[in-house]
């Protein structure tokens, strides 16, 4: 099997990740789930299949033991993210399938409010959930409605770039770490005096992009990011937490201010196997959620998204149950998304039980 026969059957799969590994089988990830492939390419194939894909300056930093992250188009119309690494002395490539086209909001099931975030004039909103619950394109279809609808100027920094943007009602530029900026912060620093109305920052990996982030965030300008955590109180948690113990309370105070919304996600298997469905739980940043990050009440946001469902909010339990209710889902998955999932078992009349045959799989 050829490179373009992996991808082009990946891609009529609809799958989304490929693996090839030199000395063994490939795989792929398939609505979540890994399958690995009877092909069983030579070393040799496996090897070609990789640089295949590598530009001259990634194979002179791959020959020299680096690793690389870089993004492409293939078949000129579908982008693709990669990443070559070195495992029991030979490589290996992960490479994840975007779709074809940067999909509408409401094409990702995503609710309404996700609009009117986008339509704020400054503040933070940041988008989070595990890795492969499509942050990502979440971010790109936020972009793209703001593309589509207002005369902004955009800058984007990311690690690498995935989707491409072309320049529509706004001016889009997009910025690649290790290429364009040597990093997050200094890309967010350099931004501000180049007029920009929006700043998308790929992940906010520490504290000088989190600070970074919040300032651009006070000076007027709206932020959009990512991080890796599965609630807004989690979230809110990490961006306290990930600051020195002596700028915490600056942080908490200046993010209460900032925040305009956190939108928390994963993706799931659909109850037929056929596909994923999104799974959400949305908080907006209004009076009450800013005095509660601004008192360090983050224990109670969960009941503040409950009693905010007109302003858009709800939790992600809420979401599960709206999912499995639909038979969209099954129970079993529902619970194991869930963050608490003994008050999903509660609100299906399970009381607050935990069947023991869902032990297994929801970490009791």
């Amino acid at each position: 099997m050829t490179l373009n026969e992996l991808m082009d059957y990946a891609i009529s799969e609809n799958c989304s990740d490929v693996h090839i590994t030199v000395g063994t089988n490939l795989a792929v990830r398939r609505y979540g789930t890994l399958h690995i492939l009877e092909d069983k390419p030579t070393a040799e194939e496996s090897l070609k299949m990789i640089y295949d894909i590598l530009s001259e300056e990634n194979v002179k930093r791959i020959e020299k033991g680096q690793d690389v992250d870089f993004g492409l188009t293939y078949n000129d119309d579908i982008r693709l993210r990669v990443n070559v690494y070195h495992q029991r002395n030979n490589l290996a490539a992960s490479i994840r399938i975007l779709m074809r086209q940067i999909p509408d909001i409401e094409e990702l099931g995503l609710p309404h409010a996700i609009k009117q975030l986008a339509e704020a004039p400054n503040g933070i909103i940041i988008v989070t959930g595990p890795t492969g619950s499509g942050k990502t394109t979440t971010l790109a279809a936020v972009v793209d409605y703001i593309n589509k609808t207002q005369a902004k100027h955009v800058i984007t920094v990311e690690d690498p770039i995935e989707y491409i943007y072309p320049h529509n009602m706004a001016m889009i530029h997009q910025r690649e770490l290790g290429k364009d900026t040597p990093s997050y912060a200094h890309a967010l620093h350099s931004a501000l005096r180049e007029d920009p109305d929006i700043i998308l920052v790929g992940e906010m990996r520490d504290f000088a992009t989190i600070s970074a982030a919040i300032t651009a965030a006070e000076t007027g300008h709206l932020v959009l990011s990512t991080l890796h955590t599965t609630s807004a109180a989690q979230t809110i948690d990490r961006i306290i937490d990930g600051s020195p113990t002596d700028q915490q309370e600056t942080i908490r105070q200046q993010f209460a201010m900032s925040v305009r919304g956190v939108i928390s996600q994963q993706l799931l298997p659909t109850i037929d196997g056929q596909g994923r469905v999104l799974a959400t739980e949305i908080m907006i940043g209004n009076n009450a959620i800013a005095n509660l990050i601004r008192e360090n009440k983050t224990v109670m946001i969960n009941s503040s998204i409950q009693s905010g469902h007109k302003e858009g909010m709800h939790t992600l339990n809420e979401s599960l149950l709206d999912l499995y209710r639909q038979g969209r889902i099954s129970r079993k998955v529902a619970l194991n998304a869930s963050n608490d999932p003994q008050d999903f078992d509660k609100a299906l009349g399970g009381g607050t039980q935990i069947n023991p045959a869902d032990a297994n799989f929801i970490g009791f």
